[in-house]
């Protein structure tokens, strides 16, 4: 582990969570670039969804967003899952190499398997630093072992 990230135990699996960027409380990362936010699954989100092979976006590129909508469809080996916006923000554009090859969020999500970006001024009020994210995993993290179980049972 280096500096500049955290590591959250699931079990047997580090998650690790950089420093580097803020987090949303559906799992995302958030990462700003410029004036735009870029936005992929934390470690946490693809190590529970295990092999994602399916993504769909149902809004059209440049569309503005709310936190909370629903945005496309992602399915995995767990599950299919409505995909949400982590926070209000207008200019959507969609990482349009995972339309053709999902798997780069299985094995690159920090990088090359980002999601979409957009752009927004409420970075500091929708969003957690690392510290935080962690925090709120911890305190999830009993219910979200009793959901998998539940899974597999």
């Amino acid at each position: 582990m280096s500096e500049t990230e955290l590591v959250f135990m699931m079990g047997q699996y580090e998650a690790r969570i950089p420093t580097d960027r803020l987090y949303a409380e559906n799992h995302m990362w958030i990462q700003q670039k410029g004036p735009r936010l870029f936005a992929g699954f934390t470690a946490y989100s693809v190590r529970l969804l295990q092999d994602v092979y399916f993504l769909d976006w149902e809004l059209a590129a440049g569309s503005a967003i709310e936190k909370r909508q629903t945005i496309g469809e992602i399915e995995s080996a767990k599950a299919v899952s409505s995909l949400t916006a982590p926070g209000s923000g207008t200019d959507i554009q969609f990482n349009e190499e995972l339309l053709n090859d999902p798997s780069l969020i299985n094995t690159d999500h920090l990088t090359a398997g980002w999601l979409f970006s957009f752009l927004s001024d409420r970075v500091e009020e929708d969003y957690l630093t690392a510290e935080q994210y962690v925090q709120f995993l911890d305190e999830g993290w009993e219910e979200t072992q009793r959901m998998i179980k539940g899974q597999i049972q």
